[in-house]
C-alpha cells in the first residue's frame, strides 16, 4: 500500500521554522500570491518561545517593539509588562495565529533532516524526519541563531543520579523547593535562570567560567494607563526602530567618545544605567565597540555600580572584578531585576570555573580540578547553544555538488548579505550569521530582512527567472568587508559565541556584521546574482 509521505506536498516556497522569522516570512510572501508552508519541528508556533519555558525566560528588549509590527496586530495586543516573560509570549503567538491564520500553512511536527537542491527541475528537495517530502522552488530555513543546544562532553555526566536538565528543553513541573540546585553557566539563560532559582532552592551553586556584565532591566508591571499609552505610541515607535542599526526606538548619540568632555561622559553613563535595559550598551557613544578607552571608561563605571550591590568580597571580585576580563559589550550583556543582590546571598555559592574547571560527575554531583565535590539533586544546564551555524548544520543542506553546507564552512563561513550562500540558488535564510543578528531587537531586523527576502523573489518571478544564486565574488567581497570591519573593533579579544569561541573545535571567527546594509529591492541586481 502506498504511503501518504510517497506523494511530495509542491511549493512555492517552503519555509523551515515557525518563529518570528518564519512567520514574518510567511505573511511577507503571501503578498506575493505564493504557495507557502512552514514546517516546524515542534507541535505549536513561537519558536524559541514555545520551546524555552525554564523558570525566569524573559525578553531583553521592550515592549511594544519586540514584536510584529504588523498593524492588525500591535494595535489589539496590550502587553502586561515592559518585559514581558516566556508564558507571555505563547498567548502572544496564539494570538498572531489567531489575526494572521498561521498555522493552516504549517506542518507541526515535521523535522527536515535533508534539503538538497535540483539542476534538472531547479527546486529543493526537503525530507522530514518521519518520511514527509516537499518540493519547493525557494526554500526558507528560519531556524533562527541560536536553537542548537550545546552541552560540554564532561566525564561521567550519564552517571549523574539527580536531575539534568538544558535550559532549552526544560520539562514542565521541575520542583526546586528545597533542593541543591547547581546552575553551570552564566550567560542570559543562565542570568534569568539563577534570579528564580536562588529564591526556591535550599542552596544553589552556580559554575562561572566568565562574569556576565549584567544591567539592570528596570522591569516593571503595566498599568491599565500606560498599556493605552504604549498602544497608541506604537505605531511610531516601530518606525523609528526601522531607522536605528539597533532595531530599538533609539540609538547612540551621533558622536564617538573623544568628542565628549569628561563631565558628558559621567552624566552620559548615569543617565544610561539610571534609565536601564540595553541603553547602556548601545546608547552612548558610537565607536563604544570599536575605542578601548572610551570601552573602559564604561565598564569602570558599570563596576563601580555592580559592585555597590554585593557586600561579600569574594563574590563582588568574580562577579565584577576590577580588571574586565574582556571589553564591555564584546559579549551580549544580560539585563537582570535582582541577580547580584540573589548571588550576595548566603546559601548561594560561587564556583570559580575560570581557576578550577568541571572535570567530571559524579552519581552524587560534580567535581572541580581542585578536587572539590559539589553535591547537587539537579543540574540546570546553561550552557548556551552552537550559535549561528548549528541550527543550520542540523538541516542536512546539501549545494548543487551534493556538498553539505557544514562541510562548505568548515574552514569559515562564506554568505553574501548575510541571507544567501554562493551554490545553494533560491535559498535565502534570515537571522542568521554574518548579518548583525545578535546586535539588534530580533523582530525588527528579521522584518526587515524579510521584506528584502519577498522583494528578491518578487523580483524573480517577475522576470521568469528559474533559479538566483548569489555571485561568488559578491561573497567574498562581502565576507571580506565583514572580517574588515571586524577587525577594527573589540570584538575579536572576547571568547564570545560571536566569534564562535564558545563551542570546542568550531573555527574562531567573527560571525557579526556591525554595520546593517542598506536591502533595498534588487540590491544591485546584475552585479550580485546570477541566474543557473
Amino acid at each position: 500500500m502506498a504511503s501518504l509521505h510517497d506523494t511530495p506536498e509542491e511549493l512555492d516556497a517552503a519555509i523551515v521554522g515557525a518563529g518570528f522569522s518564519g512567520i514574518y516570512i510567511l505573511y511577507r510572501l503571501r503578498q506575493l500570491n505564493l504557495n507557502v508552508k512552514i514546517l516546524e519541528a515542534a507541535t505549536d508556533l513561537g519558536g524559541t518561545w514555545h520551546l524555552n519555558n525554564y523558570p525566569g525566560a524573559r525578553v531583553d528588549c521592550p515592549s511594544p517593539i519586540y514584536a510584529f509590527g504588523i498593524e492588525e496586530i500591535y494595535t489589539k495586543w496590550k502587553w502586561s509588562e515592559l518585559y514581558p516573560a516566556q508564558e507571555e509570549f505563547q498567548a502572544y503567538f496564539h494570538f498572531v495565529d489567531e489575526v494572521l491564520s498561521i498555522s493552516k500553512d504549517c506542518m507541526f511536527d515535521s523535522r527536515v533532516t535533508s534539503a538538497t537542491f535540483d539542476t534538472q527541475s531547479s527546486k529543493w528537495f526537503l525530507r522530514t524526519q518521519d518520511g514527509k517530502r516537499v518540493v519547493a522552488k525557494y526554500f526558507i530555513p528560519a531556524v533562527g541563531f541560536a536553537a542548537q543546544p550545546y552541552t560540554p562532553s564532561w566525564k561521567g555526566l550519564e552517571l549523574f543520579q539527580g536531575e539534568i536538565h538544558h535550559t532549552s528543553t526544560w520539562p514542565q513541573g521541575v520542583d526546586l523547593k528545597g533542593k541543591r540546585v547547581a546552575v553551570i553557566g552564566t550567560g542570559s539563560t543562565g542570568v534569568q535562570l539563577i534570579q528564580e532559582v536562588a529564591k526556591e532552592a535550599a542552596e544553589t551553586f552556580v559554575f562561572q567560567r566568565t562574569p556576565n556584565m549584567a544591567l539592570p532591566m528596570r522591569q516593571k508591571k503595566l498599568t491599565p494607563a500606560e498599556k493605552d499609552e504604549m498602544s497608541a505610541e506604537a505605531q511610531e515607535l516601530f518606525r523609528l526602530a526601522w531607522t536605528t542599526g539597533n532595531g530599538l526606538a533609539w540609538g547612540p548619540e551621533p558622536k564617538i567618545y573623544s568628542q565628549f568632555s569628561p563631565d558628558e561622559i559621567q552624566q552620559i553613563l548615569h543617565q544610561l544605567y539610571t534609565d536601564g535595559g540595553f541603553r547602556y550598551w548601545s546608547g552612548g557613544w558610537l565607536d563604544l565597540l570599536a575605542e578601548p578607552e572610551g570601552n573602559r571608561k564604561a565598564y569602570d563605571y558599570w563596576a563601580k555600580r555592580t559592585r555597590e550591590r554585593i557586600q561579600d568580597p569574594v563574590k563582588r571580585d568574580l562577579l565584577a572584578p576590577l580588571e574586565p576580563p574582556h571589553p564591555f559589550g564584546t559579549k551580549r550583556p544580560s539585563l537582570e531585576q535582582d541577580y547580584y543582590e540573589q548571588m550576595d546571598k548566603p546559601n548561594v555559592h560561587l564556583v570559580n570555573t575560570r581557576a578550577h574547571p568541571i572535570i567530571e560527575f559524579t552519581p552524587k554531583g560534580i567535581v572541580t580540578d581542585d578536587c572539590e565535590t559539589y553535591e547537587v539533586d539537579v543540574v540546570a544546564l546553561a550552557t548556551g547553544y552552537n550559535a549561528g551555524t548549528g541550527s543550520l548544520y542540523q538541516l542536512g543542506i546539501k549545494d548543487v555538488n551534493g556538498v553539505n553546507l557544514e562541510e562548505r564552512w568548515r574552514e569559515g563561513i562564506a554568505t553574501f548579505l548575510g541571507m544567501t550562500v554562493h551554490g545553494f540558488p533560491n535559498m535565502f535564510y534570515p537571522y542568521g550569521v554574518q548579518a548583525p543578528t545578535p546586535l539588534t531587537n530580533g523582530p525588527i531586523f528579521i522584518d526587515f530582512q524579510a521584506s528584502f527576502i519577498r522583494d528578491i523573489i518578487k523580483r524573480a518571478e517577475q522576470e521568469n527567472i528559474r533559479s538566483l544564486d548569489a555571485k561568488k565574488s559578491v561573497q567574498e567581497a562581502w565576507t571580506a568587508q565583514l572580517h574588515a570591519i571586524g577587525s577594527q573593533t573589540l570584538l575579536p579579544q572576547a571568547d564570545s559565541w560571536y566569534m564562535g569561541a564558545n563551542i570546542l573545535g568550531k573555527t574562531r571567527e567573527n560571525a557579526v556584521f556591525r554595520r546593517r546594509a542598506s536591502y533595498v529591492p534588487g540590491y544591485m541586481w546584475r552585479d550580485c546574482w546570477r541566474e543557473v
